[in-house]
């Protein structure tokens, strides 16, 4: 080959090589802010903007810098507790639609009516969020509200109380958090009390539209008023461990990683 089909070849070669990184690039973040990651980080301004694309972001870094970064900006509790667990392992972010059913023997067939339109009434990315009162041995959910919040494109449930059906929860792989598996119905016992509106979830308020982060640490809800600051601020800190491992797997000392990056 001549010299001059050689340095064609090189070049050709380098621009798939280029073509095939950036596609990789596109399958590993989804798309989402690639050029904006790579080039102009977004501002909290940018992302209170572009509130799709917070969400987007917040599925991208731990629910443990996203508590971190709430703790340090406002000085609040906003995780829940060792008890919310997920069904499987899982990380999942979302906007919340609250449900709230209170304790009521009834034989009313339409007590709880008003949970399942609450379902019908969210959308691509939702998180259904639901307080279950004195509930930690009724599920508030099962395969059938899982199978149809999966149709919808929610991106999770979070119930503060039981769920049953896992194994069909686990085949539709629709991700839930919950105060442990129950065979028990809430049917016949309790009366849906109110849909999108402020509620306690395992002792952690939430209002509709807050974003709630998930994954192997727990859930996190973030405020919706201050949700562009703490992405920024929980951006940071996952950035700063991320940095500090390979720091400590190479010098074999937190103590200097510590002071070095300023994170524990």
């Amino acid at each position: 080959m001549s010299a001059l089909g050689i340095a064609r070849t090189h070049v050709t070669t380098k621009r798939s090589m280029r073509l095939l990184l950036t596609i990789c690039a596109v399958v590993v973040t989804g798309g989402a802010g690639l050029a904006s990651w790579a080039d102009n980080p977004m501002t909290a301004a940018d992302y209170a903007a572009h509130p799709q694309q917070m969400v987007d972001a917040y599925r991208h870094v731990e629910a443990a810098s996203v508590s971190d970064a709430i703790e340090q900006l406002l000085h609040e509790k906003r995780y829940m507790s060792h008890r919310m667990q997920a069904i499987f392992p899982t990380k999942f972010a979302g906007t919340a639609v609250t449900v709230l059913l209170k304790r009521e023997e009834d034989h009313d067939a339409g007590a709880l009516t008003g949970m399942l339109k609450a379902i019908d009434e969210g959308g691509e990315g939702s998180v259904y969020v639901m307080t279950v009162q004195d509930g930690s041995d009724i599920a508030g959910m099962g395969g059938l509200m899982g199978t149809a919040m999966a149709a919808r494109g929610y991106a999770g449930a979070v119930v503060d109380g039981g769920v049953r059906d896992i194994p069909q929860l686990k085949r539709i792989q629709f991700p839930v958090y919950a105060l442990g598996p129950v065979p028990s119905t809430s049917v016949g016992h309790y009366r849906f009390a109110g849909a999108n509106i402020p509620i306690a979830c395992d002792g952690v308020e939430v209002n509709p539209g807050d974003i709630i982060v998930a994954d192997q640490d727990g859930v996190v809800v973030v405020p919706k008023a201050h949700a562009a600051e703490i992405l920024i601020k929980a951006q940071a800190l996952d950035n700063s461990e991320h940095s500090m491992y390979p720091f400590i797997e190479k010098y074999r000392s937190i103590v200097e990683a510590v002071q070095k990056f300023g994170r524990i």
